[in-house]
């Protein structure tokens, strides 16, 4: 049986959840902390499904977050689906690494919330497995939309999701 969205985000929070663990002296992101919540995300058709079909009243009668941060937010910046909120809000604050190829050469590159850079290690000393790499679950994540939608995925801006926006 294929992974679904419940299963794959909970795999997503366990490694997220490990994390935390690990770098969670230098992590500050906190309910309110909404920095990383900018305008003009989107996610997968099935990501949309999903807060559609268990946010159905917000989306309804509900207003967005006026517009510069994410529409789900509230006046005090918390998350108003925090619960079902999509994969790239899942993994925001931690130290991300990814290889890209340049000039025939795979090269590391590795980022975290400004917030968070403080600690008693430089990111650039942290260990790969203390990161979250990047590709494994955007991976995942394309395999479950192109199974929903037979190759033809879309993108959905968290904003298009109210009726009134």
């Amino acid at each position: 049986m294929p992974e679904n969205i419940e299963q794959f985000y909970r795999s997503v929070d366990e490694r997220v959840s490990e994390l935390e663990s690990r770098h969670g002296e230098r992590l500050n992101c906190r309910k309110g902390c909404s920095s990383c919540c900018v305008d003009g995300i989107t996610v997968f058709e099935f990501e949309a499904e999903n807060i559609r079909s268990k946010h159905a009243e917000l989306l309804k009668n509900g207003s967005p977050h006026p517009e510069g941060a994410c529409a789900f937010l509230d006046s005090e910046g918390a998350c108003r689906i925090y619960e079902d909120r999509p994969y790239v809000c899942r993994t925001q604050g931690l130290p991300l690494r990814w290889l890209d190829e340049l000039e025939g050469r795979t090269v590391e590159y590795r980022d975290i919330c400004p917030l968070n850079e403080e600690g008693d290690e430089p990111l650039e000393s942290i260990g790969p497995e203390d990161c979250l790499t990047l590709g494994e679950f955007e991976g995942r994540l394309a395999h479950l939309e192109n199974i929903r939608s037979d190759g033809r995925s879309r993108r959905i801006s968290l904003r298009d999701l109210f009726s009134n926006s």
